[in-house]
């Protein structure tokens, strides 16, 4: 095993041949409030007999800035991260390499979703949805005349 050693520059490039290939290669998406593209985040999906339990990787991401609907069995994901821009008056950014970041992830499920059951809780940059399954509606009789 051979270790390596990097400078700054070594990284800045790596760093611009990743963006460069996530700016190609990553799904086309609309949540993207500024003009870089989102993410698409990591995501685990549980089912039970009553509801799905959905799990997105959102790491930076304030519980204000998530935003979650919910349209019959359609859920649709969004969230950006803090402005890495934010500094008190006076300061002058020297160095960057924080940047805002965007997610966005929309998804289908097999059962309708009950939409005012639903549950949202974002932790340690791990958002939790729980989707109660919409309780199937009666069959209504039809008379035959």
């Amino acid at each position: 095993m051979f270790i390596v050693p990097t400078t700054r520059d070594a990284r800045q490039f790596s760093r611009l041949f990743d963006d460069t290939l996530e700016r190609y290669f990553a799904p086309a998406t609309t949540a993207a409030a500024d003009t870089s593209t989102a993410r698409n985040p990591a995501l685990d999906v549980a089912e039970s007999d009553r509801a799905y339990t959905v799990k997105l990787d959102m790491p930076g991401v304030a519980k204000e800035d998530v935003k979650v609907s919910i349209e019959g069995r359609q859920v649709n994901v969004q969230a950006q991260s803090e402005k890495a821009d934010e500094r008190r008056e006076g300061e002058r950014v020297v160095y960057r390499e924080r940047s805002i970041t965007a997610y966005a992830r929309s998804f289908t499920l097999a059962a309708e979703v009950d939409q005012t059951e639903a549950q949202a809780r974002l932790e340690n940059g791990v958002l939790t949805l729980t989707l109660p399954k919409r309780s199937a509606r009666s069959a209504a009789q039809l008379t035959v005349n």
